[in-house]
């Protein structure tokens, strides 16, 4: 989950760079399309017969639902909001995600991980909202921050749904699905603008940012959220997004960005503190 937390960060800022290049719904078509080819010959060498039921096709519909969603909303809102913003938004769906996972799934929460959902979202608040009080009392919130917020609803679920659907099959099928399914959806919102794309216009920069965003923010990492969603539960894994803003600072800081306003320190301070404290929490429950 570090790996790919590392990972997932880097998209944040790689989806900043591309966004300008395609509709959101055809480039994440493309990123599923790129990621299910690639990933099918390892599932079908060592998997040749699974193919799922009905039962099972419409729980890995389910599932990438949720992240389809939330990819939408995430190339969506790039377009109106900052690399930095998506990342520290997302530290809200820990919290999201470990409601959801009391409620469907009987998690146990327990004081020290509520304690620390509470202030990861306190602290990415801060940061939505620059540290200005008056802000916060005008809801000052651009489009790009609360459609991405609305992603983040959808993307909460998607652990939950994992440990919830999971049929002791292999994760290396599931995950299989879950991306062919993901790409069905996809086919069906981008149906209409295939027509108005000029393919040749696209930039090397662009197909370069997808063949990225399939094969490592796609493939290795809903492999490994699999996996680990298994081992750990949904909270605990969700609670590594909470590493994000700081990968992104840096991240950004690397590629010749720049760093934010020094007023959202604070905020990534709370919440990359609420990650120790809530990796803490979680090994305590599961004991």
């Amino acid at each position: 989950m570090l790996f790919s937390a590392v990972i997932v960060s880097s998209s944040f800022t790689v989806g900043a760079a591309i966004t300008h290049g395609l509709d959101p719904a055809i480039l994440l078509l493309l990123r599923y399309l790129i990621a299910v080819l690639a990933f099918a010959p390892v599932v079908f060498i060592k998997h040749p017969f699974a193919l799922p039921s009905v039962k099972e096709t419409l729980g890995y519909s389910v599932i990438s639902f949720s992240t389809v969603g939330f990819f939408w909303c995430m190339f969506e809102s790039l377009r109106f909001t900052t690399a930095i913003n998506t990342s520290i938004i997302f530290a809200l769906v820990p919290g999201i995600s470990g409601l959801y996972s009391a409620i469907f799934l009987r998690e146990r929460l327990g004081r020290s991980r509520i304690i620390a959902l509470f202030f990861g979202m306190a602290g990415a608040v801060w940061v939505i909202f620059r540290g200005d009080v008056q802000r916060l009392f005008n809801m000052e919130i651009n489009y790009g921050d609360l459609l991405f917020l609305a992603g983040c609803f959808l993307m909460a679920a998607y652990t939950p749904l994992v440990k919830k659907l999971h049929r002791n099959e292999s994760m290396l099928v599931m995950t299989f699905w879950v991306l062919a399914t993901g790409a069905c959806w996809l086919f069906l919102l981008s149906l209409a603008g295939f027509a108005e794309v000029e393919w040749r216009a696209v930039e090397f920069q662009v197909w370069a940012g997808i063949i990225y965003l399939a094969i490592f923010s796609t493939v290795i990492t809903f492999y490994f959220t699999h996996v680990a969603t298994l081992y750990l539960g949904p909270t605990r894994v969700m609670a590594y997004s909470y590493l994000y803003p700081v990968l992104v600072l840096f991240i950004d800081w690397a590629m010749g960005n720049g760093l934010p306003s020094a007023i959202i320190v604070p905020g990534v301070v709370i919440v990359s503190l609420a990650t120790v404290v809530l990796q803490r929490g979680a090994a305590e429950a599961l004991d």
